[in-house]
């Protein structure tokens, strides 16, 4: 009967005739971990997980305005931080000595799978800016609301992308059709 050892170094040796080769070593690299049957998933970036706190806050204070304005603008700068959160995570793709671009730009070559949300929100661009330079006259309830709404969504999307998450169903498209409100029957 052989008595097998440990080595400091994890081989394993037998007294008898030396070290014994690892079955589950890889070449020159020593023990290999025997594959796990879970999906293990890298760290997400700290940054990203802040910058997606902070677009969760902003959107729940966004919820509380009354005014539509504010609204707009709160919800607006939420979902720039959840795309500031997923590049965060990806990575900024390389632009060599490119001029600066939108996040919305960056987030479309980041990850294209939220070219359809990085164009509603590239689309409200102007209005949000006008609207903080104190031009108003574009946004209304309705814009103000439908802004809100969607910037709720696409923080889950965002969520998602950041954290690895599978989603149970395809929530990456941005179904940028205005929903139109059909009157009450009396």
């Amino acid at each position: 009967m052989a008595i097998a050892f440990a080595s400091h170094s994890g081989s394993v040796q037998d007294p008898a005739h030396g070290p014994a080769r690892d079955p589950v070593a890889g070449p020159d690299r020593g023990p290999v971990q025997p594959e796990l049957p879970i999906r293990v998933r890298p760290p997400v970036a700290p940054s990203a997980v802040s910058l997606l706190a902070q677009a969760r806050h902003g959107f729940t204070e966004a919820g509380r305005e009354s005014d539509p304005v504010g609204r707009f603008v709160s919800a607006y700068l939420s979902a720039l931080r959840a795309a500031a959160a997923v590049l965060a995570a990806r990575g900024r793709p390389h632009r060599g000595r490119a001029r600066p671009e939108s996040v919305w730009t960056l987030l479309e070559s980041a990850a294209p799978e939220l070219g359809e949300w990085a164009a509603y929100f590239a689309a409200n661009s102007a209005k949000r800016a006008a609207a903080q330079a104190g031009v108003t006259r574009a946004v209304t309830e309705d814009s103000a609301r439908e802004l809100h709404r969607r910037t709720g969504e696409f923080l889950v999307v965002a969520r998602r992308v950041v954290h690895g998450a599978e989603p149970a169903r395809p929530v990456t498209r941005c179904d940028a059709r205005p929903r139109v409100r059909k009157p009450r029957a009396r």
